[in-house]
């Protein structure tokens, strides 16, 4: 199971919270899985792009849906790849009508959304998991932090603004073996590249 592009966060009907993840790498990822032989569904917020064949795609819009989604099948899963970029955060009170401009500032207020890759890693004999960490600055640092916390056994990050919208891609992996660069590619090179990574790491059968 993989995840793949952007949550879309509601305010009132027609604005919402989201950000620049096109979907790309995550689709990528599902390709490169299915070439593999693996049977893969995709749940995905809203992009553009076609599923790749042979994929099941669910769609979802909120990091609550994906969450829900994602629960529904994590057991059924051997491995999760966690590659959309969720919003942490939700407004609280989206509103059913388009809010009308006012004379001063809108103050929203802003609630955590579920945190769909801990809850995974947590499950008893729950799938093995791969995250994602999308980064602006200090990658290393920050892409061993949330590894930890999250407490996976694989992570790959890169930079943000390098990748959002792109064909291409960088990507760092971390395991319990250390750091591996995956050099400036296109995406789908670097998914393939990242599944036989996991292929490795997977117990034999």
């Amino acid at each position: 199971m993989i995840t793949a592009g952007p949550t879309y966060e509601p305010i009132d009907t027609v604005r919402g919270v989201t950000n620049q993840s096109s979907g790309k790498m995550g689709y990528a990822v599902a390709q490169a899985a299915v070439e593999a032989g693996a049977e893969v569904t995709l749940v995905s917020g809203a992009t553009v792009l076609a599923t790749p064949a042979g994929v099941e795609r669910v769609d979802v819009t909120t990091a609550r849906d994906m969450h829900k989604a994602v629960m529904a099948r994590a057991k059924q899963a051997d491995v999760f790849i966690s590659v959309a970029a969720v919003a942490d955060y939700y407004p609280v009170d989206p509103q059913p009508h388009k809010i009308k401009r006012g004379d001063g500032n809108l103050k929203l207020e802003l609630a955590l959304n579920p945190d769909i890759l801990g809850e995974v890693a947590a499950l008893p004999k729950g799938p093995f998991c791969v995250g994602f960490a999308a980064e602006t600055e200090d990658l290393n640092a920050n892409a061993q932090a949330k590894r930890k916390k999250k407490r996976i056994p694989l992570l790959a990050a890169n930079l943000a603004q390098e990748t959002f919208g792109k064909d291409t891609n960088a990507l760092t992996l971390f395991d319990d073996e250390g750091v591996h660069e995956l050099p400036l590619a296109p995406k789908i090179v670097l998914a393939r590249q990242l599944i036989e990574h996991i292929a490795k790491m997977l117990p034999r059968r």
